[in-house]
């Protein structure tokens, strides 16, 4: 049996095929992005279509092939969850009983209170649910004027605080979102805690910056991740996936912060 020399395995968020047997029990009843998308245009993806993914779904406008170059097909997730960790950790082996904890309706003041009072800040703005460009449109003004940091979440397990650089600079972001990450433990041990910080002088021109950090739930330790080190083996990760996993069985970590540097990062080259 042949060997791989290396394995690429390459996450494209935003790329379902399909709802999962429980897509109701999460909102997401109807869920179908690649087939959505194919609905609305025409999209031109010859390497996948020759791979074989018009084989896994009917897709409109997206032949199946007779001999598709490479193996095909979709799983479904078998953890509790939905968000990025869980998909992410799943990959590696782990399997959640309980997912972690959102909060569709922004987080309580048992959360915040102690996050005011032990961060010492003025308080916070937001505290819902919502886009990260559009909150920092919205309450980035206010922002500048009160010094209050931007609170928010999302679909996912995330406790996300934006602030501008110029007015909560780096070192404090960072600092303010490890306080955030020592206070949610337990019952509120969201999956991660994101510093989010911005440039601009209003709403029309405010636009986030590289310098996002992500402050994780450190996985269980049997996962793919740490054997594969433990085996002598590179394990590389490009952009946010190193954070995902706290870490844990990284022996390199290629900062990436957009689509275009991931690919060429992860094929030098292939943007000239």
């Amino acid at each position: 049996m042949s060997k791989f020399g290396r394995i690429c395995l390459l996450v494209l968020d935003s790329a379902g095929i399909g709802e999962m047997p429980d897509a109701a029990a999460w909102g997401d009843a109807g869920s179908n992005t690649l087939g959505h998308i194919l609905e609305s245009r025409t999209v031109n993806i010859p390497n996948l279509q020759a791979m074989g993914l018009g084989n896994i779904t009917p897709l409109k406008g997206l032949a199946g092939v007779d001999h598709p170059t490479g193996s095909c097909g979709k799983c479904t997730l078998k953890s509790d969850g939905k968000d990025t960790t869980t998909g992410h950790w799943e990959m590696a082996g782990i399997i959640l009983k309980q997912g972690f904890p959102k909060f569709p309706d922004g987080f309580p003041p048992r959360i915040i209170d102690e996050f005011v009072r032990q961060a010492n800040v003025p308080g916070v703005l937001g505290n819902v649910p919502a886009s990260g460009t559009e909150i920092i449109k919205d309450l980035g003004e206010e922002h500048i004027r009160t010094g209050k940091p931007i609170v928010y979440t999302s679909a996912d397990s995330v406790f996300q605080i934006a602030a501008h650089e110029e007015i909560v600079p780096i070192d404090r972001l960072y600092e303010i979102c490890e306080i955030a990450r020592k206070i949610l433990h337990g019952d509120d041990e969201v999956a991660r805690v994101i510093a989010r910080p911005f440039l601009g002088s209003t709403a029309e021109n405010f636009k986030r910056t590289e310098n996002r950090h992500d402050y994780a739930v450190p996985p269980p330790s049997g996962n793919l991740l740490p054997l594969l080190k433990d085996a002598g083996l590179d394990v590389v990760c490009i952009g946010k996936i190193a954070s995902i996993y706290d870490g844990m069985g990284v022996t390199e970590e290629l900062t990436a912060k957009n689509n275009d540097q991931i690919i060429d990062v992860t094929i030098p080259g292939s943007q000239q």
